[in-house]
């Protein structure tokens, strides 16, 4: 009987994809989804991830678009209400039915301490059940964006939870594990099989999954492999058949070889440097009794300091786009007018330190992950000596992102590197995650330096609330503009994405770098 169900099982698979038989997908990444809870990191590799295994509310489309998932109609039932219809029907990996109870659990989790997306829950002043199916969100004003605020807060079960004593998200700051870093029970159409945390995951197809699934896969083996070269080879021997970024030394080597091909495109992170501007002394820094970087003089020095052409062509070998902004292109409210970088200018940033009253410069600490964005280490590397030529003397510590973003999310960090990809692809996502002043509802949540506007903040609020798209982009740009001219943080550049994979899979690559198996097919 179970070979029969297997054998069914195969065809049912086959028949979704046309010929195409079930398979098995081995994808490696430079890095590593750290936890299996959906709410423990917002992070772009951790929630393409664990996306594949839980759902939101309201998903996206493979053009981005807004789509149904978990709910199946919203509405705005009065400026600062939204009323969203949930799909029926639907079971979690344990069984147990999917209800309103379940989102309400979730959203008040996502929103609880210890979360990494209460920047997406900050807007939410209640959540309430109408009925089995149905839910009310109430904001603290109109918010005409929510759904798309939504679109990375996964569902858990309010039942698996509370019998696995994972009613509280998994706080990666403290280092805190429960049931859910290591097992999972989502509603998505892979199902947790397997965790050897730094080793491999396996995910299942989910058998019993509600809605239509554009792929022949029944197993993922995901494997972090850190080393580039490693990776490569991998790739090269067969060991996996899908690798996660190319090292951009090795595009060339994999497009030459007839059984592989590389997808290549526009990337919506941006990469930037972050400096503590909260605390009066540094951690890591021989500036003892007061803090270099709240002196804007000495913010602009860093900035000037930095040859990005150089790293563009010499370290990313022309695959980036310097960027005056912390958003890219494709996100909404971008000002392209001011999508301006201050010169490369190293006697500008001499001359501005010895201004600020550090003639010689001064020695800081510089934190960087080695395995999260592209040529990170490498970037950092050349940041660093881009600095030592102008007397601000970086003591570089790059590491992996296991026990950098710890570190980090903490505050823990004098000058450090940071990405951000906006989840909702709308300009209020870093406004108010990445430059906002910090506050404990979630507000500020990303603003890791601690860089403080109260005009900027003021701004914030109206474009949260403004829902005419004229009247909002220039409030957008306003705030985007205080935040330039404060020299907040210095943004570097956006990546481009490079995936590599054997011919005979076909990908969907998203912009925001997320990776759906329930969209890839093996030939």
């Amino acid at each position: 009987m179970k070979t029969l169900r297997s054998t069914l099982l195969a065809l049912a698979f086959a028949l979704a994809c046309g010929t195409a038989a079930a398979a098995t997908l081995r994808v490696a990444n430079q890095g590593e989804a750290l936890s299996m809870d959906p709410h423990s990191l917002n992070e772009s590799l951790q929630l393409s991830f664990t996306g594949n295994i839980y759902e939101p509310l309201v998903g996206r489309d493979k053009q981005l678009q807004l789509t149904p998932l978990l709910a199946t109609r919203w509405t705005q039932t009065s400026p600062n209400v939204w009323r969203f219809e949930l799909r029926r029907n639907v079971k979690f990996h344990d069984g147990s039915p999917f209800t309103a109870d379940d989102v309400v659990f979730s959203l008040q989790r996502a929103s609880a301490e210890g979360s990494d997306l209460r920047t997406f829950t900050a807007p939410i002043r209640a959540v309430r059940k109408v009925d089995p199916h149905t839910v009310e969100l109430e904001t603290d004003q109109p918010f005409s964006i929510l759904p798309s605020v939504l679109s990375n807060v996964y569902i858990m079960s309010q039942r698996w939870c509370e019998q696995h004593r994972a009613e509280r998200p998994v706080d990666r700051r403290k280092g805190v594990e429960n049931a859910a870093s290591f097992r999972a029970n989502g509603t998505g159409p892979f199902r947790l099989k397997e965790r050897q945390p730094g080793t491999r995951t396996v995910l299942a197809r989910n058998g019993a999954y509600w809605g239509k699934v554009d792929s022949n896969v029944d197993e993922v083996v995901f494997t972090p492999i850190a080393n580039d070269g490693t990776r490569v080879a991998a790739l090269l021997s067969g060991e996996i058949d899908v690798m996660e970024p190319v090292p951009l030394q090795d595009i060339d080597r994999i497009k030459a070889n007839p059984q592989l091909k590389v997808l290549q495109g526009p990337e919506m992170r941006t990469v930037f440097l972050v400096m503590d501007q909260m605390r009066d002394e540094l951690l890591s820094s021989n500036v003892k009794g007061k803090n270099p970087f709240k002196d804007k003089r000495v913010r602009q020095a860093v900035y000037q300091a930095i040859d990005i052409d150089t790293i563009k062509t010499q370290v990313m070998r022309n695959a980036a786009t310097p960027t005056g902004l912390l958003v890219a292109p494709a996100v909404h409210g971008f000002a392209p007018d001011l999508n301006k970088r201050l010169p490369y200018d190293p006697d500008a940033s001499r001359r501005l330190l010895s201004e600020a009253g550090y003639p010689s410069g001064f020695e800081v600490g510089m934190n960087c992950p080695n395995d999260r964005f592209l040529n990170d280490g490498e970037i950092c590397q050349a940041v660093a000596a881009n600095l030592a030529r102008v007397g601000i003397k970086a003591q570089l510590q790059t590491e992996s992102k296991a026990t950098y973003f710890p570190k980090v999310l903490k505050r823990n960090g004098s000058l450090f590197m940071f990405g951000w990809t906006p989840a909702t692809y709308d300009a209020h996502n870093p406004l108010s995650s990445l430059m906002a002043t910090p506050n404990d509802k979630g507000q500020g949540q990303f603003n890791l330096g601690g860089y403080s506007n109260p005009k900027l903040d003021a701004l914030v609020q109206k474009v949260q609330s403004e829902t005419d798209d004229a009247r909002r982009n220039q409030l957008i740009r306003e705030a985007f503009k205080l935040h330039q001219d404060d020299i907040g943080h210095v943004p570097l550049h956006q990546q481009s994405l490079a995936w590599a994979a054997k011919k005979n899979i076909e990908l969907v690559q998203l912009p925001d770098n997320f990776m759906f198996y329930k969209w890839v097919v093996v030939k």
